[in-house]
């Protein structure tokens, strides 16, 4: 029998269609202002907090919509942006700067949906709104920073080799000078220097009386110094924008020294360059086992020591000498201890962290080392109307474990009371330090209207273009073209699922996309019913014509896709951010258009016309 699908293609397009319209739906709904609330530095997050931050809410008169608590972040849903800007100025005033409270937008669709993974696609910071950074990594500040750790790396070295030197200075124009007395002495030191610090260029001259080695950072070192110090500030960051409850973020690398950050749908712009500006770094220091804590407290303070003060508030005295920075943390991990069942977090240091943590630790076995955490931050607040930068910096102890044994590069800190602060101090030893500071250089906040604004554009466009292919369709192959206007159709909800279920990104580029696919998409039924019309002139029956025409046609089709096809792929492979999303939904388009043009037509032209006799055919 011609023209007569098996029941189960039926069923299949019936399927994706439906499954089609599933995944498409949330997308009809809207966003909700929202707060997100997240624990900064390790700060819990659990129903003490969540009671907390709602009675601060209902205290300054608002009442939300929807209070979640998911993976360590609450959420609260407003009516409206004024609520949302009110409970944001009463929830940073009762929980202080511990917690992150940050403006988001929250999808709106109903939860039988998204309990079924049915969730909206994310909109680009062009069709969102949201802000733009570009940052410059302070590549000159991390070699600084490099040279400042050698020189005390250098004093070590000749002091535990008894090797006689008159200074160690760092040059104000890079390098580091070491002065010695006797040219003997200097070529000990030259021979020592060369054989342990292979990351140093050594040059020796004479002023004088005195004898010289100049030291600098070799090529190699400093290359890779300033790789690592992009990647561990591009992770960080990363970090720092999860803290924020952005969704899709772009967090990229921009040449050698710049790094691209954009955020869709950040309302607060301020707020997330606060966060993202603050310059946070690790020191592990031993604890003065000695000193008195209390005559510390009433300003007596020992040479040598200083006082700090754990997150709890509680005072520990700690030696001002710094074993060694979090720089040179290459991987930290929380777990458990198989000796007590006790959680802890295993580190990893580099070559040069772990031969300064050896020599430490065979010194010092039953005493206390103690990780700081210190973060400079610049918040901005408003004073008489005006915004005023604040700076802030933050010392505090995370950590004071006791040194079981002698340990190099790999170790554990335990002593911890939870596996939760294993795996929060694992993630600030990871990723809480940038290992150079960073410089806003560029800002560009992209406005919520203004984003609302392409959106009815894109969207215009689009419906603008279908309208016009569906009355063309309608009028030139009548009731062939209505099939195939419904196809376009179905063929428009298939991408957004697509692009739905994958979580993808839609810019303005990605609508120029759907606006192209929607042109190119009945290119195929065209091609088909010129064919129906050829065989029907030639004198075929209505039925052979039908069968004829989608039969030879489907190789030209497939062949003009696939090209198309191999454009877009190529378009994504080569191309950067917004060529991606024109390629994605290019790609997309091509393959759910060849399913509705060529299956779905076929299947609702079978059941208008197969299967029995027709004397003549609308088209």
């Amino acid at each position: 029998m011609l023209n007569h699908y098996p029941l189960w293609k039926y069923l299949l397009i019936l399927a994706v269609a439906l499954i089609g319209l599933l995944f498409a739906l949330p997308n009809l709904y809207g966003e909700d202002p929202a707060l997100q609330v997240s624990g900064g530095r390790g700060a819990p997050m659990d129903e003490t907090v969540r009671e907390r931050v709602v009675s601060m809410v209902t205290a300054a008169g608002l009442e939300p919509t929807e209070v979640t608590l998911e993976e360590a972040r609450l959420q609260l849903r407003f009516r409206n942006a004024d609520e949302q800007l009110a409970a944001q100025a009463a929830v940073e005033a009762g929980l202080g700067n511990d917690y992150v409270v940050a403006l988001n937008l929250a999808p709106s669709a109903p939860e039988w949906l998204t309990s079924m993974g049915a969730l909206p696609m994310y909109l680009g910071l062009d069709l969102r709104g949201g802000v733009h950074f570009l940052m410059e990594v302070d590549m000159e500040a991390a070699v600084t920073q490099a040279e400042e750790r050698f020189v005390g790396d250098l004093r070590t070295l000749m002091r535990k080799d008894k090797v006689r030197y008159k200074t160690v200075t760092l040059q104000e124009e890079g390098g580091i000078l070491v002065r010695f007395r006797k040219e003997d002495e200097r070529d000990v030191a030259a021979t020592l220097i060369g054989r342990e610090m292979d990351d140093l260029v050594v040059t020796e001259d004479e002023e004088g009386a005195e004898f010289n080695l100049r030291l600098a950072l070799s090529e190699t070192a400093t290359r890779e110094l300033k790789r690592f110090a992009l990647q561990q500030n591009i992770t960080t960051l990363r970090n720092r924008v999860n803290e924020l409850g952005v969704a899709e973020p772009v967090i990229q690398q921009q040449g050698l020294e710049r790094i691209v950050v954009q955020l869709p749908g950040v309302q607060d712009p301020a707020r997330a360059k606060d966060i993202l500006g603050a310059t946070a770094t690790l020191e592990f220091r031993a604890v003065d086992m000695e000193g008195n804590v209390q005559d510390a407290l009433d300003g007596r303070v020992p040479v040598g020591s200083k006082l700090y003060r754990h997150r709890d508030g509680s005072p520990i005295l700690l030696e001002k000498r710094v074993i060694l920075t979090g720089d040179h943390i290459t991987f930290a991990k929380s777990g458990i201890d198989s000796r007590d069942g006790s959680p802890m977090v295993n580190i990893r240091l580099d070559g040069r962290g772990g031969r300064i943590m050896n020599d430490f630790t065979k010194n010092n076995i039953g005493n206390l080392m103690a990780v700081v955490f210190i973060e400079n931050k610049v918040t901005t607040r408003m004073r008489d109307g005006e915004p005023v930068k604040i700076k802030q910096t933050i010392e505090e102890v995370i950590n004071a474990a006791r040194i079981r044994e002698q340990f190099a590069a790999n170790f554990q800190i335990t002593g911890l009371d939870s596996t939760e602060e294993a795996r929060d101090l694992s993630l600030l030893l990871r990723a809480g330090a940038l290992a150079a500071p960073i410089e806003i250089i560029e800002e560009r906040t992209v406005g919520p209207s203004l984003g609302q604004e392409n959106i009815e554009q894109g969207f215009r466009s689009v419906m603008v273009g279908f309208v016009l292919v569906l009355v063309f369709m309608a009028v030139y192959y009548r009731v062939f073209g209505l099939v195939a206007n419904l196809a376009l159709a179905m063929n428009l909800v298939l991408i957004v699922a697509v692009l739905s279920m994958l979580q993808a990104t839609l810019t303005l580029p990605g609508i120029a996309g759907i606006v192209l696919t929607v042109g190119m998409a009945v290119d195929a039924n065209v091609l088909i019913f010129q064919r129906i019309r050829e065989e029907i002139h030639n004198g075929n029956t209505p039925q052979a014509a039908i069968h004829s025409g989608y039969q030879k046609a489907v190789s030209t089709i497939a062949d003009a896709n696939i090209t198309t096809l191999i454009a877009a792929v190529v378009l994504f492979g080569f191309g950067t951010g917004p060529i991606k999303g024109f390629a994605i939904t290019l790609s997309i388009g091509i393959i759910t258009s060849m399913f509705t043009a060529i299956m779905g037509t076929r299947a609702v032209i079978n059941l208008i016309y197969g299967g029995r006799r027709v004397a003549r055919l609308s088209i």
